[in-house]
């Protein structure tokens, strides 16, 4: 058979990346056949099995996944059924590509969770078509779901999305026994800041510190939230203790740096943050257990005279006798 792959067309990508497609067939051919429909216009990811595409999908979060049903051990519609029960990777939309014809095995593919349903020997064109439809449909409920993570004010992601990345973060690290750290940040001051400037000046301060966190976070993969009010949270997947502390140093310094008046401050003539960190390795506490330490060392930077990092580990608080260490800190 030849196939011309033709364009895919245009699609809405928030990152401006090629699409991501994850295909699942325990026969080579078909996964060859496939590649050479879509391989001009997406990046292909491949499995000969559904313990290996639930693995792959978990890890490299693909836009859309083709799956085969007649597999042997776990089957197309056990992989789709946890594929779905997976909070990461329940968005995935899944096409089934099979060369069963029975409606009962399609109502059930679709009853798991699929969103389409295509018959061997695939006809490349439609088979184009279909997950073109699919794939614009995924990128713009992505996009509304993004909306909705963001913070009204400053732009920034909020605390919903904030949360939901740190139970992912969280499980993604205990899987990989990598590090994580958080960093909690707050605008010294800042209910003055209001009195003597007034609110709208507030909500502008606040979009420049929002800026300025963001634009000093560099990796694509750190997190910079709005927390609540004038705190604002960072987090920071695959960072030790030191390397958090050292940007948390930064982060301090740029806002400082940027030197918007604030003559009610008891702790500069500028806007300056307190900001309180949290690292640890991998353990069996809670996720909220990093944030409350974080919270915790906020409130000491701010009991030393703001305008500083406090940091300490989880891992050391578990340890220590009376589980309160000390803190490590920098005055800015």
């Amino acid at each position: 058979m030849v196939i011309s792959p033709g364009p895919l067309g245009p699609l809405p990508s928030l990152s401006g990346r090629k699409p991501c497609l994850l295909v699942v067939d325990d026969q080579p051919m078909n996964i060859q056949i496939m590649h050479k429909v879509f391989a001009q216009d997406c990046q292909i990811l491949m499995a000969t099995s559904g313990e290996q595409a639930l693995r792959i999908g978990a890890e490299q979060q693909p836009d859309l996944v083709l799956l085969d049903i007649e597999m042997p051990g776990m089957n197309g519609i056990e992989t789709c059924r946890q594929l779905k029960s997976s909070e990461l990777t329940r968005e995935i939309p899944v096409i089934f590509v099979t060369a069963s014809s029975s409606p009962e095995q399609e109502t059930e593919g679709l009853e798991v969770g699929a969103v389409d349903f295509i018959a061997k020997p695939v006809n490349p064109p439609v088979l184009r078509a279909r997950v073109r439809t699919h794939l614009l449909l995924k990128q713009q409920s992505d996009l509304l779901r993004s909306m909705a993570y963001l913070d009204g004010l400053t732009g920034i992601y909020n605390r919903r999305y904030f949360d939901e990345q740190l139970e992912r973060e969280w499980a993604r690290a205990r899987r990989a026994r990598s590090e994580i750290a958080l960093l909690l940040v707050d605008v010294d001051d800042f209910k003055a800041y209001n009195d003597h400037y007034g609110h709208q000046a507030g909500d502008r301060c606040l979009k420049e510190i929002g800026a300025v966190l963001k634009s000093s976070v560099k990796r694509s993969t750190d997190i910079v939230a709005r927390y609540g009010g004038e705190e604002f949270i960072c987090l920071l997947p695959d960072t030790s203790f030191e390397q958090a502390q050292a940007l948390a140093n930064r982060l301090e310094q740029a806002v400082r740096e940027r030197a918007l008046p604030h003559k009610a401050s008891r702790a500069a003539q500028v806007v300056t943050v307190s900001i309180g960190l949290a690292g640890t390795a991998h353990h069996d506490a809670h996720p909220s257990e990093l944030v409350a330490l974080a919270d915790r060392q906020l409130y000491i930077a701010k009991a030393m005279g703001r305008a500083r990092v406090c940091g300490a580990r989880l891992s050391d608080m578990m340890q220590a006798p009376g589980g309160t260490p000390a803190p490590s800190t920098k005055q800015g």
